[in-house]
This record gives structure tokens, sequence and C-alpha cells, in this order.
């Protein structure tokens, strides 16, 4: 055994924060902050016709570098990967619909001897510093929920082959989530960000890279007081710098989606509309590209542009740098195409 990594997958659960955690043996190896997908009846159903919000068919997949985990489990014995999510509450209990799953790959050494080593450095608390806290007033009430992350764990590891490999895994993740509630919730308003950075070296190579952004931005309004009809504006976007394992290769990926909609209850027949602006880019170390600009208004395509290296018209598009400015980094020194930081 040279190197553990694992993939997690989750289905978008309800609740203001929720935390995916990984276990070894009770220790935290390792978290994430599931991308917050919008399922096709999301709010108002005609939002999503003909383009759904992003990730709804087909979920993120979170990446961790579990290698300082090696040297603990060559030991002979049996070891148990526990997969959970966490909430903000003082119990950190969560709703019953969440799913998660794991896909745990391991690179083996070329030699059939053990492998041995230590872990230096282990600062992983069990759960996030979260904080909670709300104003309540006439017809209004302000609710904020923010949450942060730290992980740093390092070891040393010798394969049976003789190479020693020192692996640094870090993780800073940041959430906050604000919501107001105006007019005995008349007006609805979700102002939410999940941010962070995760990376592990080996011998000061990257071997994990994900750093991300997930905004979420929603204006809810009813039109009319026996809230038989209702109005919503969601804008969200997926930003995400990603290197998965040394043996995939790593992508940039910017997707942001602006949405309107109306949606009228009638004893006749529920009827809505919606109008939908999509632009996504896309960009790996291999030198692929894509971008596409989508436009929707009551269930019809109104506009659609596609370019780069894979896009079927063969165009090529400026303007998008890819992952390589995210692989020359000093520790934390990632940054966006662009140069944005994070």
């Amino acid at each position: 055994m040279k190197k553990l990594l694992i993939h997690l997958d989750t289905t978008y659960g309800q609740g203001p924060f929720r935390e995916l955690r990984l276990l070894i043996d009770g220790k935290i190896a390792g978290a994430a902050l599931p991308y917050p997908v919008i399922f096709t009846g999301g709010l108002i159903p005609s939002l999503w016709r003909p383009i759904t919000a992003y990730g709804a068919l087909d979920l993120p997949s979170y990446f961790l570098d579990v290698t300082p985990f090696v040297p603990l489990l060559t030991d002979g014995n049996s070891h148990q990967f526990t997969i959970d999510i966490v909430s903000a509450e003082d119990d950190h209990t969560i709703l019953q619909n969440w799913y998660v799953s794991g896909l745990l790959q391991v690179i083996t050494d070329s030699s059939s001897k053990p492998t041995t080593g230590n872990m230096t450095v282990y600062d992983a608390p069990l759960f996030s510093q979260t904080s909670t806290g709300g104003v309540f007033g006439l017809k209004k009430v302000n609710i904020q929920v923010n949450a942060t992350r730290k992980l740093h764990i390092e070891a040393n590891i010798l394969s049976g082959s003789g190479k020693a490999t020192h692996v640094v895994w870090k993780q800073d993740l940041s959430y906050s989530n604000q919501q107001s509630y105006i007019q005995d919730a008349e007006y609805q308003v979700l102002r939410q960000s999940a941010s962070g950075k995760n990376i592990a070296t080996h011998n000061g190579v990257p071997s994990v890279v994900d750093v991300f952004s997930y905004p979420l931005y929603v204006d809810f309004a009813f039109g009319s007081e026996d809230q038989k009809n209702w109005t919503t504006r969601v804008d969200h976007s997926y930003d995400r710098v990603v290197l998965p394992n040394p043996l995939i290769v790593g992508s940039t990926t910017k997707s942001n989606q602006i949405t309107d909609g109306f949606f009228q209850l009638a004893t006749g027949g529920n009827f809505g509309n919606g109008t939908s602006n999509n632009t996504f880019a896309y960009a790996d170390l291999v030198g692929n590209t894509y971008t596409r600009q989508v436009k929707a208004a009551l269930n019809v395509i109104t506009f659609d542009h596609e370019g780069g290296s894979m896009a079927h018209t063969g165009r090529t598009t400026e303007g998008f740098r890819g992952i390589s400015e995210v692989i020359n980094f000093v520790q934390w020194g990632a940054r966006l195409p662009g140069g944005k930081g994070m």
C-alpha cells in the first residue's frame, strides 16, 4: 500500500448547514461542504424547464486524501471507515433525507513488503466551529448560521520498496447562511455561501487539490394573501478547481445560473413560467476546453452558443485559463482562473 484516496458522494437534503464527514476509527480524516443542488421541483418547477439546475442530474463528488492514515491502517488489524452528515445544532442531528456513499481508491507499492511510517501531525477537531443567531422583530425574522473548519494532518510513510513520502493534508472551509422572513414570511430572502481549499502534497507535489466556491442567492415572494401564487429568483454558482487524485486529470469548472419564475395554484390546473440564463466554462490540464451560454423563457431555448476545443463547432474560446495556475501554488497560494483569488 502506498496511497489511499476516497471519493464521497451525497444527495443534498434540507437545512442551512450540513457537513459531510469521513471518520477512520472514530477520528476525522476529512470533511466536505456539499454543493446545494436544487432538483427539478425546487422552489418553482417552471424554473427548471427546459434547463435543470447544475448538478441536479449528476451530483458532484468530493475528494479527500487519507494517505496520512496509511501507517495506522497497515497494522494488520481491521479498521472502520464511517461517512456521516452533521448539522450546526447542539446535538448535530439532521433530517432523514440524506444518502451518502464513498469510493476508496488504494494505490499499491510494487513490493510485497509491508508499508510502515508514523503520523506526525494530527490537528482535526471532531466538529466544525459553528455559530447561530437570530433577530426577531415586528413581522420580521433574521437568522444567521456560520461555520468554519480547519484540518491539518501530516505523516511520514516508508513503502516496502523503500520510497519515503512526507504527506501533508490540509483543509480550510468556510460557510455562511443568512435568512430573512419579512411581513409574516410574505417575502423571504436567502444568502448562502460555502467556500474552501483542500490541498494534499506528497513530498511537496500536489496529490489532491480542491478549491471551491458555491454561492446561492434566493428571493421569494408571495403574490397574494392566500399564498396561492408566488415568484422566485435564484442566482447560484459552482466554481471549482479540482485535482481528484494523481490518476485523474485536473480541471476547472465555472457555472452560473440565474432564474426567475412565477407559479400559480389553481383548481383548474397549476401553471407557471420561468426564464433562465446559464453560463458554463470548463478547462483541464491536457488542454481541453468547453464553454456554453444558454438562455430560456417559457419552456423554450431562446439562445444557445458553445465554444472551446470540445465544442461541436470546433471553435476555441479565449480568456479562460485552466487548473495549471492552481497547481503552481506555494502551500495555500491557489488561485482561480483570471487571477481571481479564493
